[in-house]
Order: C-alpha cells, then structure tokens, then sequence
C-alpha cells in the first residue's frame, strides 16, 4: 500500500506543476522587444540625441547589438539600455529632466565609465548625459521614452 501512496504523490505534485506553469503562461503577456545599438555605428557620442528621431521605444526595448526576440515579459529580466564609447573621452550619467536641459549631473548622480556600461531602463522618460565638460552641451545627451 505504501508504493500507492508514492505514487499518488508523484501524480499530484505533476499535477500541481502543470497548472502552475499553465496559470504563468495564461497570466502572462508576450511582447516583441527591439534591440537597437545607441547611435548605431558611431556608439555613445556627439549629436546622438537626434538618433532616436523616428523610433518608437517601449519598456522591454534592449540597447545593444542583438536581433528582434520575443519574451515572456513575465520572465524576462529587466530592460538594459547598452552604451559603448571610449571611457578615456566620455562616460554616461543618468539624470533627471532638469540636468538634462541643463546639462548638469547632481551630485550622486550615477556615473558609468567602463565604456561597455548596461544600465537599467524604466517605464517613462530616461534622462543620460556625458558629463566631460562641454561634451553634453554640443549633443551628447539622450533621453529615451520607454512606453
């Protein structure tokens, strides 16, 4: 009788996985995430404002060097935007609205300087300066609207 029990028990636990996974997929919606380079071939640099001129952004969208892909926004990890640039002349600088009119990073603002840096993007409007003087003031900055 004992071996019955296992048995049922192994059946049940089958069972609860299936509706679990089949509860994830129903709750869950599918999104086409497009993966664009920042400034296509020139990278993170002057007058990459303008790049983002006639496309459409959303939350899920990956800056970098990947193709078209669909994910389960359920279980995707959270959007990267991927900026690429010589750290000995520039760095990239998360900032509000104002220091991106401004060109001004605030003290505690982060700073990214590898040159390779993948930073987070969230729902809204995302605010990204160089802060080398002058840099932002002649075009290097970007803000991206993720929907």
């Amino acid at each position: 009788m004992a071996q019955g029990r296992g048995s049922a028990t192994r059946g049940n636990s089958t069972v609860v996985l299936a509706l679990v996974l089949l509860c994830v997929l129903l709750h869950g919606e599918f999104a086409e995430s497009a993966v664009y380079t920042v400034g296509d071939r020139g990278g993170w640099s002057f007058n990459t404002a303008a790049w983002t001129r006639g496309k459409r952004f959303r939350a899920g969208d990956v800056l970098g060097e990947c193709s078209i892909s669909v994910v389960l926004v359920t279980l995707a990890s959270r959007p990267h935007l991927l900026f690429k640039y010589s750290p000995a002349a520039h760095n990239v600088v998360a900032v509000s609205a104002a220091g991106y009119k401004s060109c001004s990073a605030p003290r505690g603002a982060k700073m990214f300087r590898s040159g390779n840096d993948r930073v987070t993007l969230r729902r809204g409007t995302n605010y990204f300066i160089c802060s080398f003087p002058g840099h932002c003031q002649y075009g290097m900055k970007i803000a991206i609207n993720a929907a």
